[in-house]
C-alpha cells in the first residue's frame, strides 16, 4: 500500500485574488459614484437656438406699458323719461347737438288718453274749488249784512228805550210796558254780542280753508304742469351741448320708460381709459404720472381715477392730460401709455423672456464660464418693466442667463449644448 501524497499550498499572488480585488475595487467606484456623483438630469441643447442674456448691472426704470383708449372727458346718458313707438328720429349718431334739441320723437296714445283724463280731473276739482271759494265770499258778505242789520235794531231799540225811560220816569207810561221795551233792548245787545263772535269764527275758518284752497289749487296747478310735462318728455332731448356718440333707437321701434337709448360726449376734453392686470393693483393709485408718443411727440398724463373692480384678471384707470393735448384727437383712438410706477434706481436686471411663464422667476438657468453647460439656479425678481426683470438674488452681473422659454426642457437640471 503506497502512501498519500502531501500537498503544498502554493505561495503569493493567485488567480482567484486577483478577481476579488477587481470586484471589491468596481464595488467601490460604484459606491463612491453613488454617493458622491452628479446625478442631475440632463438636457442637450443646441445653443444657437437659445436666447441667452448677460446680467446687467444699470439703471431699472419701474414703469409699465399699456394699451388705452381715448374717452370723452364727460359722457351724458340719454334715458327715455316716457315710453312709447319711435315716430322720428331727427339727429344721427355722431353729429353735433345743441342743449335742447329735439333728438327722437315718440308717441304714446295710451299716455295721451292719460294726460287728457288727468287735465279734465284736474279742471273739473279747480272749478268746484274756485265755486267753494265765491260761496265763501257770498256767505261773508251776508255775515256782514245781518252784522249791519242787528246793528241797526240796536239803535232803534236804544232810542226807543230812552223815550220809554223818560215816559216812565215822569208816570206817564206803565211799568210793564217799559221793562218790556228794555227787556228787548238789552237782549238784542246780548244777541248782537253772540253774533259778532260766530262771524268771527266763521272769518277764522274761512280764512284757514281759504289758504287750504289755494294751497290745493296751487298743487294741481303743479301737478297739471307734470301731467304736461310727461307729454312733453315724448320728445327725447339733448340736455348738454355736445356730440351724440351713440343711439340705439329706430323708427317703429318700442322703447320702454327709463331705457337707456343714447349717450352725449362731452368733447371739450379728452381721457384715457386703460387696462392694467391685476398684478399691479396694490401700486396703482390717483397722482401717477404717464406719458403717450404721438407723432414723436410727448404728452403728459396723470391718474385720475382708478376703478376698484377687478374683471378677467384685470382692472381700469382713467388717465388724464396734464397740459398739451394731441391735435385731431378721436374718441376710440388707442395709444400705448407708459406708466411711471416709481423712481428709477440702480439694480441688477436681466432681460424679459419666456422664461417666466415656466419659473415664475423663481429660477433660471446659468451658463458655466466656458458657456459649454447650463445649471438649474434660484433666484428672487423683484420689479418688472416692458424690457427687463430687477433681479433680487441668485445672479451676479456678466454671467449670462438662457431666457428663451423652457418648455422644452421639462424637469431637467442641467443642459449641455
Amino acid at each position: 500500500m503506497g502512501m498519500d501524497k502531501v500537498i503544498e499550498k502554493k505561495k503569493g499572488i493567485q488567480k482567484k485574488h486577483i478577481f476579488w480585488s477587481l470586484g471589491i475595487l468596481i464595488v467601490g467606484f460604484l459606491i463612491v459614484k453613488v454617493v458622491f456623483g452628479d446625478h442631475s438630469s440632463v438636457f442637450r441643447a443646441e445653443k444657437d437656438k437659445l436666447t441667452v442674456s448677460s446680467v446687467e448691472d444699470g439703471i431699472f426704470n419701474d414703469y409699465i406699458t399699456v394699451i388705452g383708449q381715448v374717452e370723452p372727458i364727460l359722457t351724458i346718458f340719454l334715458d327715455a323719461e316716457e315710453g312709447g313707438k319711435v315716430e322720428e328720429k331727427l339727429i344721427e349718431e355722431g353729429e353735433m347737438v345743441k342743449k335742447g334739441d329735439i333728438i327722437l320723437k315718440l308717441r304714446n296714445n295710451d299716455l295721451n288718453l292719460s294726460i287728457m283724463n288727468s287735465e279734465s280731473s284736474m279742471a273739473y276739482q279747480t272749478n268746484e274749488l274756485r265755486n267753494t271759494q265765491i260761496q265763501m265770499e257770498q256767505q261773508k258778505i251776508v255775515n256782514k249784512q245781518q252784522l249791519l242789520q242787528i246793528d241797526y235794531e240796536i239803535v232803534r231799540l236804544a232810542r226807543n228805550y230812552e223815550q220809554q225811560k223818560s215816559l216812565f220816569v215822569e208816570g206817564l207810561i206803565a211799568k210793564e210796558d217799559y221793562m218790556k221795551v228794555e227787556e228787548d233792548y238789552f237782549k238784542t245787545k246780548k244777541n248782537r254780542d253772540l253774533i259778532y263772535m260766530k262771524l268771527v269764527q266763521d272769518s277764522i275758518f274761512r280764512e284757514n280753508q281759504k289758504i287750504q284752497m289755494d294751497q290745493s289749487l296751487g298743487n294741481m296747478h303743479l301737478n297739471l304742469k307734470v301731467v304736461q310735462q310727461r307729454r312733453e318728455d315724448l320728445n327725447v332731448k339733448a340736455p348738454v351741448d355736445g356730440q351724440l356718440g351713440l343711439l340705439n333707437a329706430e323708427i317703429g321701434e318700442s322703447i320702454n320708460k327709463g331705457q337707456r337709448i343714447g349717450q352725449i360726449n362731452i368733447l371739450d376734453n379728452f381721457k384715457v381709459n386703460a387696462k392694467i392686470d391685476e398684478h399691479y393693483i396694490d401700486r396703482i393709485v390717483r397722482g401717477l404720472t404717464a406719458s403717450l408718443d404721438r407723432n414723436g411727440t410727448n404728452f403728459n398724463l396723470s391718474v385720475k381715477k382708478v376703478y376698484p373692480e377687478v374683471r378677467d384678471g384685470q382692472f381700469k384707470i382713467d388717465l388724464v392730460f396734464e397740459g398739451q393735448t394731441p391735435e385731431n384727437i378721436r374718441t376710440g383712438q388707442t395709444y400705448h401709455v407708459k406708466l411711471e410706477l416709481g423712481e428709477s434706481q440702480k439694480a441688477l436686471m436681466i432681460p424679459r423672456g419666456g422664461f417666466f411663464q415656466s419659473t415664475g422667476g423663481q429660477w433660471v438657468f446659468v451658463l458655466n464660464e466656458a458657456g459649454t453647460e447650463a445649471v438649474k439656479r434660484p433666484i428672487k425678481i423683484g420689479k418688472q418693466n416692458p424690457q427687463y426683470y430687477e433681479v433680487l438674488e441668485g445672479l451676479n452681473a456678466g454671467e449670462k442667463v438662457i431666457t428663451s422659454g423652457y418648455e422644452m426642457f421639462g424637469t431637467n437640471d442641467k443642459i449641455v449644448f
